[in-house]
């Protein structure tokens, strides 16, 4: 299969199903019949070429492959290469993409009624824009694509959020933004560096420790907007409230592994002594965000807001395990990664099923939906047990993997993450006893429908992943540990190696 372009087709086949929806014609009715039809059945070819990315993966290197490299802009002695390939890290991001995709296409099927040809293609083109991200092996091309993912994602939530989502919008546009401006001048710093933008050549190179240490805060300003860290994670409650469902979906399934991701990536291979220099900086702010957040989500009314603050404690966790550089510890903070991806949208539908009924997220406004929905509370509770991390469940792999990594280096950090893990299990019990459990007291709770097939398909596939990754996790550890191997050997040979020099510096 490697003589197959097919990182490529992965990437750019949603853009032809988006150009196929632009050519429809009719009336109003068949357009949104059409443009729902061509989105859904896109989004599945595009999901079942990843599978094969999966399929033909190597477990055993932790080199990049199905890689891919033409000439794009070359400018005197400048070039630009259009330079694609995966790894163990990337290649389930891939996979998360395609498929939350498919589900959010589906989800919005009855819900959305107004300009479904634009939403679809919005879709469609954040698509191609989140894959190519996590694909992609130049540091221009990657940040086209990082960047480009605010151009979809600002038109879901301004166009068909909330009462206030375009205040939502720009606060979400113009925080990322603002980041991502520094992280361009560091590229343009490692080009002058290294005389390429290739990022193979970029995290084999042995920058200056002083260097370092900029280039790690100027991409540090990036990637903590979009995991998002404490103190900069005020946009994101704003953001999924006013998303509509299948906006909040992807907001917290894949936009927020964008800057996880990117730590990963770029910030521990290229800048080993300065993320040593500033493990302690992370560790606080992930242990901050992990307890703060949780007693912040302890205290809302909104659903949507309790879950987005849930979202950066559950990140936080991530960024201490990233930072902690054991195998155990990153391998750890991969999968609770995606195990976020798949929960956190599950709850996210979950709260849209009874929005697109009750036109409300208010947790007083429900109470006893279990004696009328009791599919709909089996679906509920196995995301939230999932979220809780119960053993069985794709959450708990993820935690435990991550504070046992970081006990290995720090017990004090350890032992503030695991407080958290009681006030996570607090908050997700709080809320689904108020929604859940309980009497009918409303009137307008007592004729409520419960899921119908169409919203069973949806869930269908993401309890089926989550209790696959909680009850045999080695299929996907399997093809992430080679790499992450690597990564943290290349980390503490270059910190044993340039140690002695950075501290004469």
């Amino acid at each position: 299969m490697n003589h197959w372009p097919l990182l490529s087709l992965v990437t750019f086949l949603p853009l032809v199903g988006a150009g196929f929806i632009m050519t429809t014609r009719g009336d109003a009715a068949i357009v949104a019949r059409n443009a729902r039809n061509i989105a859904l059945s896109t989004s599945i070819i595009v999901f079942l070429l990843s599978v094969l990315l999966w399929v033909y993966f190597d477990p055993a290197s932790s080199a990049f492959q199905f890689v891919e490299k033409a000439s794009w802009i070359k400018i005197g002695g400048f070039e630009i290469n259009y330079h694609m390939g995966i790894d163990g890290i990337s290649l389930f991001f891939v996979l998360l993409s395609t498929l939350l995709t498919v589900l959010c296409v589906a989800a919005s099927w009855q819900s959305v009624h107004a300009q479904v040809k634009e939403y679809m293609i919005a879709f469609l083109v954040l698509e191609t824009l989140m894959v190519g991200m996590f694909c992609a092996l130049d540091f221009i091309v990657f940040y086209v694509f990082f960047e480009g993912v605010l151009i979809p994602m600002f038109l879901i939530i301004g166009v068909w959020g909330g009462p206030r989502r375009v205040y939502a919008a720009f606060k979400f546009f113009l925080y990322t933004l603002l980041g991502s401006v520094l992280m361009l001048l560091a590229i343009l710093a490692i080009y002058f560096q290294t005389g390429s933008t290739d990022i193979e050549v970029a995290l084999t190179h042995a920058f200056p420790a002083g260097l370092q240490k900029v280039l790690f805060l100027a991409f540090l300003a990036s990637f903590a907007v979009k995991v998002p860290m404490w103190p900069v994670h005020t946009w994101l409650p704003d953001a999924h409230v006013e998303a509509p469902t299948a906006g909040s979906v992807i907001l917290a399934g894949v936009l927020l592994k964008m800057g996880g991701y990117g730590l990963v990536r770029f910030s521990l291979p290229m800048f080993p002594l300065a993320s040593h220099y500033f493990t302690p900086l992370m560790f606080a702010l992930s242990a901050v965000a992990v307890i703060y957040t949780s007693l912040v989500a302890l205290a809302q009314t909104d659903m949507k807001k309790l879950i987005a603050y849930s979202s950066v404690a559950h990140m936080g966790f991530v960024t201490m395990g990233i930072f902690a550089v054991t195998s155990e510890a990153v391998q750890g903070a991969v999968i609770q990664m995606l195990s976020h991806g798949l929960v956190s949208g599950a709850l996210f539908l979950c709260v849209g099923v009874v929005y697109d009924r009750m036109h409300t997220r208010d947790i007083d406004r429900y109470g006893g939906l279990v004696q009328r929905m009791p599919a709909y509370a089996f679906v509920f509770m196995a995301f939230m047990l999932a979220s809780v991390g119960l053993p069985g469940t794709s959450g708990f792999v993820g935690e435990f993997l991550i504070l046992l990594g970081t006990f290995k280096v720090s017990t004090l950090e350890c032992f503030l993450a695991a407080t958290a893990l009681f006030l996570g299990a607090a908050y997700m019990l709080y809320l689904y006893r108020r929604v859940i459990f309980g009497t009918i007291t409303r009137d307008d709770l007592r004729n409520i429908l419960d899921l119908s097939p169409r919203e069973k398909a949806v869930f269908a596939p993401l309890i089926v992943l989550v209790l696959w990754m909680g009850i045999y996790p080695a299929s996907f550890l399997g093809p992430i540990r080679a790499s992450v191997d690597h990564l943290v050997h290349q980390v503490s040979a270059a910190q044993a190696a340039l140690g002695p020099r950075a501290s004469a510096e």
